[in-house]
């Protein structure tokens, strides 16, 4: 390769990667699928070697373009960190945070997170803040590829590209509602409540459910909001954090089962990717929600 290709080309590559496609990268590169050819075709040329393939089987990248897109990756990630950097030595916090948290913390009050993001805000205003909801597995993924900066959230698995900061203990129960047949009994065997039709998250493994106290599922959702849905119907039982289901629990529509055996807490922690932790927006960020935590 006689001429290292620039950012620009980089950029795009990522972006396409992550789309699985021209088409698809269309709309965030605000290019037409022609001119991303192009750059890709320019990328290539500088490096000497195909990067994906395209065609009736659909788009993939070649082996050598995944390599290269996690160092791609590594790279750029790097580099946004450096801007971050320099923009705060002159006290001037520019540039994207983008935070990544499980959905349902919001009436937690053990984190405090839009208190956190009112003083961010507030103090840095040229930071632009984007914020998404996403699936334990999504927010990892999202940390190792530089696309999320900061994630919050239960994280089953820990991948060691990782550096992850405990904060708390989040409270969940199993409940049922007031349509459910268990909801007035007082006398519940254990057993017979394993045996119940049960909701499950999606992320969950088959071990993981075990450890829950259950052998199977009869349906699987993606969010708590759909698994409070499935519980309010009376059809199934399903865990739901205790802060999020106690206005339901206030107004007698749900109730805990047998807490002494169904109970568990999920471990809430902070995740970084490895190398970027000293970067000042995400040391901003963690600061202020640390302090916040801490009253």
């Amino acid at each position: 390769m006689s001429t290292p290709p620039d950012f620009k080309l980089l950029r795009i590559f990522v972006c396409v990667a992550r789309h699985q496609g021209f088409a698809k990268a269309q709309q965030e590169l605000n290019l037409t699928t022609s001119a991303i050819s192009t750059y890709m075709g320019q990328l290539e040329t500088r490096l000497g070697f195909k990067l994906c393939e395209r065609g009736r089987g659909g788009f993939s990248l070649t082996e050598r373009g995944e390599r290269l897109l996690a160092e791609t990756q590594r790279l750029l990630g790097e580099l946004d960190g450096f801007g971050a950097y320099a923009a705060s030595l002159k006290g001037d916090l520019q540039g994207t945070l983008k935070l990544g948290v499980l959905d349902s913390t919001v009436t937690d009050p053990t984190l405090p997170l839009p208190d956190a993001i009112g003083v961010f805000c507030q103090r840095y205003p040229a930071v632009h803040l984007s914020l998404f909801v996403k699936s334990p597995y999504e927010l990892q993924e999202g940390v190792l590829n530089n696309e999320l900066d900061l994630a919050m959230g239960f994280f089953p698995t820990r991948p060691p590209g990782l550096v992850f900061q405990p904060l708390y203990r989040e409270q969940q129960w199993l409940y049922c509602s007031d349509r459910h047949p268990m909801y007035g009994q007082r006398q519940i065997p254990e057993a017979l409540v394993s045996d119940l039709n049960m909701v499950r998250r999606s992320y969950w493994s088959q071990t993981e459910l075990g450890r829950h106290g259950f052998k199977h599922s009869v349906a699987t959702v993606e969010s708590m909001e759909a698994q409070l849905i499935l519980i309010l119907s009376g059809g199934y039982v399903g865990y739901l954090p205790e802060h999020y289901a106690q206005p339901w629990v206030d107004q007698a529509r749900l109730r805990v089962l047998l807490p002494a055996a169904f109970g568990y807490q999920s471990q809430f922690m902070l995740a970084t990717r490895r190398g970027r932790g000293r970067e000042a927006p995400i040391q901003v960020m963690k600061e202020l929600l640390l302090r916040k935590m801490r009253g």
